[in-house]
């Protein structure tokens, strides 16, 4: 469109007021209740300039912008008091409109008497299509705002220019989440930290979150369990020109489920990959003109350093190792010989220097690539280009296994699935919200005899056959499981159904075990193997017990109970003949054998 039809299009709008306004729903999570509508504004249906976005474009190619968005904003005023809507109306506003006469304080006053709306029921929504250029200014046009009764918003925070340093200045009352962190929320741990983070700041800053493009059951929970405040989109309503004054009975129900969400697992909080820096040795470092008798005597005088850099100009250059330089200097003469000089003749000139911020597992294939040596030379260690000190290769190795134990605490490096972490963080949830549910420990019976006669590879896909029909068996939006560790596992029940989906997994894993095994073994049944006193001895079958514990809002209080009282029903069960499962019906404390729990373990060490 050429900006002469533009200009008629437009003037032809702003001449005979033709913008429509639909309402969207805003709902409230506390009471379940409609708490305001936020005004959506569209031009005329048969034009081009239907559409916001073409609108809005059209009147900035055209210098109409503000003609056209005063416009909108009084439409939006005037059908929301002719729809005697209750609640907020949230109307959408540039930044910068504050700071002109019409939204002054008094004029603006003037404009809501006249359509009969008091000020504490409008909402500006601050949208983010230009940047912002004087913050001072914005702030203390909010602020005098704020005196007569309006309340600011920020729209769509994680899009535009400058979300989170117009939310610092501007301290808004109402913060809206783009869309785009709330779709696939309940399947998508970054966002889930995202959301989260975000509604711990507006809880410090005194702002409630709104969520915006709720369309699922799933994310409506997972916004409900991270405390968020409001929620608006297609599932709570879309927008329409005379909007619902309530939510569904779907969504209503939905709010009133005593279940909590499951949150998507592991990378959420998970820890951060340490780097070369936990490596560094702060070493003293020789230039390539010192005398390799100086480097012998530093070397003799450091006794942990196995290496000493040589650094030109603050750069490394090349080291010299210990083995290589007393391999030289025991043979006869040399010293004598080849004391006095420089380094550089005995330094290895190509030696590994890595970046002071390199991830430990990068660094780990970089010392694998150069070849046996690096690992027991070490390696150089800059920061920017200039060295720092020196790390070593058996630092390295003890830091990957750190890594490996973490990160199975987080994450079964076999299954992928939850470990320890994150499934006491989901019970601590659980416990927490007073909701109803059954801790049910898994565990394989004569496991150890199989990895003795079939090899620990075959081992591996017993347990990899058990996390599948587990994972396969149980509602991913209900239940929890998670993979403590060796052939331990644990599901948090929430579906009413889990002593149907316990019977399953038993009948699954007996039907399908049978593949991992001898044709002749599962004719007899078991198989014979030596025990620890070099005697044969009879092993049944791999089989699965289950021990499984109700957990009510007048039954268990801490996370250790909820641990010790499942690991107990699982000895229970491993009691009887093959698969088996074990209820315990009896509340927390009334055991037979009941004791405090240690303050902190894990599952496998209450097993």
């Amino acid at each position: 469109m050429n900006l002469a039809y533009l200009r008629v299009a437009l003037n032809d709008v702003l001449e005979h007021g033709r913008i429509s306004t639909l309402f969207q729903p805003i709902m409230g999570m506390g009471d379940a209740s409609i708490y305001g509508y936020e005004a959506l504004s569209r031009g005329p249906s048969d034009s081009p300039l239907h559409s916001p976005v073409a609108l809005l474009r059209a009147a900035d190619h055209a210098g109409l912008s503000a003609e056209v968005e005063q416009l909108c904003f009084e439409a939006a005023l005037q059908n929301f008091a002719e729809r005697k809507l209750s609640g907020k109306l949230f109307a959408n506003v540039r930044p910068g409109r504050l700071l002109e006469p019409y939204f002054q304080p008094a004029s603006l006053s003037a404009v809501l008497k006249a359509y009969g709306i008091a000020p504490q029921n409008l909402i500006l929504e601050l949208t983010e299509s230009d940047p912002v250029e004087d913050y001072a200014q914005l702030a203390a046009a909010s602020e005098a705002l704020r005196r007569i009764g309006l309340k600011v918003a920020m729209d769509d925070l994680g899009e535009g220019f400058s979300s989170l340093r117009l939310w610092s200045e501007m301290k808004p009352a109402y913060v809206k989440l783009d869309k785009h962190f709330i779709s696939g929320l309940n399947q998508d741990p970054v966002k889930l930290q995202f959301v989260r983070s975000m509604q711990e700041i507006a809880e410090n800053a005194n702002a409630q979150i709104v969520a915006e493009g709720v369309e699922t059951a799933s994310e409506l929970a997972i916004v409900k369990d991270l405390g968020v405040a409001f929620v608006q989109g297609y599932l709570i309503g879309r927008p329409l020109a005379m909007p619902s004054a309530v939510p569904s009975p779907d969504v209503v129900r939905s709010l009133g489920r005593a279940e909590i969400s499951v949150f998507p697992s592991v990378a959420g909080s998970r820890p951060r990959q340490p780097c070369a820096r936990t490596l560094l040795i702060e070493a003293p470092a020789v230039s390539p003109s010192t005398p390799s008798e100086q480097v012998l005597e530093l070397l003799q005088k450091h006794q942990g350093l196995h290496a000493v850099a040589v650094v030109e100009r603050g750069l490394p250059v090349g080291m010299v190792t210990r083995p290589f330089l007393l391999d030289r200097f025991t043979r006869i003469y040399t010293r004598e010989l080849y004391g006095k000089k420089p380094c550089s003749a005995f330094m290895e000139k190509a030696p590994l220097v890595v970046d002071i911020g390199t991830l430990i597992a990068d660094l780990s294939e970089l010392v694998v690539k150069k070849g046996k040596q690096t690992f027991t030379d070490g390696f150089i260690i800059t920061e920017n280009g200039q060295y720092r000190g020196m790390g070593s290769g058996y630092d390295l190795m003890r830091a990957i296994t750190e890594m490996q134990v973490v990160a199975a605490r987080y994450a079964n490096p076999l299954t992928l699935l939850p470990g320890n972490v994150p499934i006491h963080e989901h019970t601590d949830r659980l416990l927490a919200a007073g909701a109803e549910f059954v801790a049910a420990y898994f565990d394989l019976d004569h496991f150890k005899p199989f990895n003795d006669v079939y090899g620990y590879r075959k081992g591996d896909a017993v347990i990899q056959l058990l996390g599948r029909i587990l994972s396969q068996e149980c509602d991913p939006s209900l239940d929890f499981l998670g993979h403590v560790g060796g052939d331990d596992f644990i599901i948090l029940f929430q579906s009413r159904d889990w002593e149907a989906r316990c019977q399953r997994i038993l009948a699954r894993f007996d039907a399908e075990r049978a593949a991992l095994f001898q044709f002749e073994h599962l004719a007899e049944g078991g198989y014979f193997s030596e025990n620890r006193r070099g005697k044969m001895v009879f092993h049944p079958l791999v089989s699965l017990s289950i021990g499984a514990v109700p957990v009510s809002q007048t039954g268990y209080s801490q996370r250790q109970e909820v641990e010790r009282a499942a690991a107990e029903a699982k000895k229970m069960a491993k009691k009887e003949d093959g698969s088996s499962l074990f209820v315990e019906r009896r509340q927390a404390g009334q055991q037979a054998d009941a004791e405090p729990a240690p303050a902190s373990r894990d599952w496998a060490e209450v097993a």
